[in-house]
This record gives C-alpha cells, sequence and structure tokens, in this order.
C-alpha cells in the first residue's frame, strides 16, 4: 500500500502502457534527475498496468555482483525453483540470452533500474546488451526499461550518436518536474500562495514534497525540513551536483551568485571570488547538469551579449539563497532568526522566480486553449539596458506581441505599473514591420479600481507608437491562474 497518493503522470503511464500493449520487442529508455519520481512511476505502473514484470535496481558494487544479483533475480522470476545464494550467469550475455528465452512466447517486461551503475561497473554493457538486442531480443515479445537519474551518463551511455544504444530505443521519456497545478492535490489544505511558497522552495519533486506535511503550517514544515536539527535535506545539493562535478568549493560560491541575483560571467566571478578566465568553463559545466541555464531575451541569438545565467531548479535556487551559508546557525539550533530571513525576503525571491514562471506556463497553457486575442509561437521575457519585461508572447509572422508585467505584492497594484507597462512598450517591439500590441497584469492580489480603469482605455488607440498598436489589455490575480492552470493541466 502506498504511503501517500500517486499523482500526476498520467500521460506517463499512457506512454507505458502504450509501449506494454505492442506485440512485439520495444525498449523504452526512462531517466530525470534524483528524486523526480522514476522509481515511484515505474512501481505504480506495475500495481496498475497488469503487466508481468520484473523490476531489478543495480547498485553501485562490483560487475560481478551485479551480474550475480541480476541472474538470480531472473532464476526467481522464470519460477524455476530455489537458487544458491552462489548462481550466477557466466557473463551478462548469458543473461540477456536467458530473456530471450523467457520472452519467446510470452509478453514479459524488464525494467533494470538506476541503469547508470551498471554503466559504471561494466563499462561494456551497453555495447553488450545492443549486440544481444540485435541478434536477439529484437525478435522477442520483451518490453525493456532502462532507468537512470545520472542525466548525463544516460545520454552519453544511451542516446548520444556514437552510444552503442543510439536508435534501438522505441520510445523515450525523460521525466519532468510535476507542475505547480499538482500541489493542489499534495496540500489541499493550503490556500494558492503558500503553494506558489511551497513550490518556490520545492518545486515539483514528489519526494520533497512528501517532508511537507500538508496538515501542518507552512512556518511549521520550514522549521522541520529545512532549519530542523535533522535538516532533512541539507545534503541533497551535494548528492544532486556529484554526479556531475568533483570539486564542488567554486562551483558552490558560483551557485550561490547566481542565487543571489547576479546573472553575468563578470557579475557572478567577482562575488564568487573566482578568477574571470576561469568562470566560463565552471558555467558551462553547470549547464551541462540541467540545474542551470544561460538564458537571452526573447527572439535574440543564442550569441547575444545579454545573455543571463540562472538556476532553473527552484529547490538549488531556494537552498543557495537562504540555507548554504547558514548551515552553522542551522547546527546551532538556531531557528527563529533563519525563518524570520526567510519570510522577510521570500516575497522577493517569488516575485523575481517563481511568480514570473507560473505566468509564463499560464500563457503558453493560454495559447493551447485558445484563450488568448492571438496565438503566440514564442514565450520568454526579455530585457533591454533600459528596461526588463517579465513576459511576452511573439508571433512572428502575424506580427502580434503580448508584453506583461508580473507582480507578488502584499496589496493590490496600482494604476502606476500598467502605465509603466505601456511606456515600456517601444522597447520590446521589433522596429520591422507594423505590430499589434496585447497586455496583461499579473498580480498575486489582483488589481486597484484606478488600475482597471487603465486596463479598460488601453484598447481605445489614444496611445500608438512608431510601429504598433495597443489592442487590449487584461487583468489576472493569483486565484484566476490557479484556477486556470488546474483547469488546463492534463
Amino acid at each position: 500500500m502506498e504511503l501517500t497518493p500517486f499523482i500526476g503522470r498520467k500521460r506517463e503511464l499512457e506512454q507505458l502502457q502504450e509501449e506494454w500493449s505492442e506485440k512485439k520487442a520495444s525498449l523504452l529508455i526512462l531517466y530525470g534527475r534524483r528524486r523526480i519520481g522514476k522509481t515511484r512511476l515505474l512501481t505504480h505502473w506495475i500495481e496498475t498496468s497488469g503487466a508481468h514484470v520484473l523490476y531489478w535496481v543495480a547498485n553501485p558494487t562490483s560487475s560481478l555482483d551485479q551480474l550475480r544479483s541480476f541472474s538470480q533475480a531472473l532464476y526467481n522470476f522464470a519460477g524455476s525453483g530455489i537458487v544458491s545464494e552462489e548462481f550466477t550467469f557466466g557473463t551478462w550475455a548469458n543473461a540477456f540470452l536467458q530473456i530471450e528465452r523467457m520472452a519467446q512466447n510470452q509478453r514479459i517486461a524488464i525494467i533494470i533500474d538506476e541503469f547508470t551503475y551498471l554503466l559504471e561497473s561494466e563499462p561494456g554493457i551497453a555495447g553488450i546488451l545492443q549486440n544481444t538486442w540485435d541478434h536477439h531480443l529484437k525478435k522477442t515479445n520483451l518490453f525493456l526499461i532502462l532507468s537512470g537519474s545520472h542525466i548525463g551518463m544516460m545520454e552519453r551511455g544511451l542516446l548520444s550518436y556514437q552510444a552503442p544504444l543510439y536508435g534501438r530505443a522505441t520510445s523515450l521519456l525523460k521525466l519532468q518536474q510535476l507542475p505547480f497545478s499538482a500541489t493542489r492535490l499534495f496540500f489541499p489544505g493550503y490556500k494558492p500562495d503558500e503553494r506558489v511558497a511551497v513550490y518556490a522552495m520545492l518545486g515539483g519533486i514528489p519526494a520533497y514534497w512528501e517532508l511537507f506535511n500538508p496538515e501542518k503550517s507552512l512556518d511549521a514544515n520550514i522549521r522541520k525540513v529545512f532549519l530542523g536539527g535533522m535538516n532533512l535535506l541539507q545534503d541533497e545539493p551535494r548528492l544532486l551536483l556529484q554526479d556531475f562535478i568533483t570539486e564542488l568549493h567554486n562551483y558552490v560560491a558560483i551557485l550561490r551568485a547566481m542565487a543571489h541575483g547576479y546573472r553575468t560571467p563578470k557579475e557572478i566571478g567577482t562575488y564568487a571570488g573566482v578568477s574571470d578566465k576561469n568562470v566560463p568553463a565552471y558555467l558551462s559545466n553547470l549547464i551541462n547538469t540541467g540545474f542551470v541555464e544561460r538564458r537571452v531575451p526573447i527572439a535574440a541569438p543564442e550569441s547575444s551579449r545579454a545573455g543571463r545565467h540562472t538556476i532553473t531548479d527552484p529547490f538549488l535556487r531556494f537552498y543557495f539563497r537562504f540555507l548554504s551559508n547558514r548551515q552553522q546557525q542551522l547546527a546551532l539550533g538556531v531557528q527563529d532568526q533563519a525563518l524570520a530571513e526567510i519570510k522577510k525576503h521570500l516575497v522577493d525571491f517569488i516575485g523575481t522566480h517563481t511568480w514570473e514562471e507560473l505566468c509564463r506556463e499560464w500563457l503558453l497553457r493560454a495559447g493551447a486553449e485558445n484563450r488568448l486575442p492571438f496565438l503566440p509561437d514564442q514565450v520568454g521575457s526579455a530585457w533591454t539596458k533600459q528596461a526588463q519585461m517579465d513576459v511576452i508572447g511573439i508571433n512572428s509572422m502575424e506580427k502580434t506581441i503580448i508584453l506583461g508585467e508580473c507582480k507578488w505584492g502584499r496589496h493590490p497594484i496600482g494604476s502606476e505599473v500598467l502605465e509603466g507597462l505601456v511606456e515600456k512598450t517601444g522597447e520590446f517591439v521589433p522596429k520591422e514591420g507594423n505590430w499589434t500590441v496585447y497586455y496583461f497584469g499579473f498580480a498575486r492580489m489582483g488589481w486597484t479600481e484606478a488600475a482597471r480603469r487603465v486596463a479598460s482605455k488601453v484598447a481605445s488607440n489614444t496611445i500608438l507608437g512608431n510601429n504598433w498598436r495597443p489592442a487590449g489589455m487584461e487583468l489576472l490575480d493569483l486565484n484566476q491562474i490557479d484556477e486556470d492552470l488546474k483547469a488546463w493541466s492534463r
């Protein structure tokens, strides 16, 4: 019986079931960051699918020990009787040939979880499996699933053009974080702004959500999970990064710099105390982890000198902003001061990161739901030396653009923000062509009556740019965003 309800992953479960329903050999590769729920997804599918499945987890041990464990699991799965503790096939190739015999006349699923441990202990395992697949397994009724957490190793060892198994997979599944809308199911008693705070701290990682007690207050959960004596996630950043990086010191300093708002290599290096000539290499390695991105203004080329680096993983972003430099304080049990500091700065932190991300998600989903006055083919943000635009949607073919401002204040937002939004239009409308502009205002607590009067007058054509005209403005609050994301999430 599951300790907590299984939430979301409908599309992923359907993909697994579709592959299982095939009447031919199929190979699915499942991968994603640690704690994202790969094992939970697989075990839930096993429990609900009716499939005949062998589920085996590799461990960080020798190749011989792994082969022995896998051989005995196969023996037991075949129902061949009691097997001795010493039993093992002579080679991995022989073990895979046993699978061929088992899958000749029946549909079976073989799941090898944490496959990267096999890649580490037996570097030739992918080649052995490729050879067996090409000559034997692809002719059977086998559904083979290879799952792993070390994203870089999975991509290099299984998915890259040079990898032995390249082109053999019939299906790929990179597991993403759960969407914000899923917090409704996990934290039904929390208000929308409390769930946004949870998402800002934990992201969409179900294993982290399970550390929060939905029946306790947000403050109580922060104390227990982040500030308590056990400090349940203290080692998590090291575990996440050590799959990619060995010497963590300079990387930690760089991540702290980004978490505190420094975005360019020069700014990051100065704050972190790392030489300018070394910063690009460190940033490149961090980008390869998938936890950091280099972003450019929407519609700008990737080579744009306006690029900014940011931590994309919400948990790491929160940890390096609020917790990484407080470990000694927390070890001494000084919780009240740490909690006060977190609460003091959390509003700005959410407004800068999570709220803008949710608003951009809303715009993407709204486009798919035909909820917008025109459909953008790109959604993102943009900035110049003079101004910042939190949300932009562009359709270059139709010459339409959506501009949006996001505010996470504790009170309704006034008209001056919307007036400033319109004033910035010329900074972000492309210079070529004649453009139609639509505006959105996103505010946690909604908008004042004065702001609503401004919004109602935008489409009156009293304001015109050199090559653009306004088409209207819509104002949204957190409750509306929350309801829409719930309705539109699949």
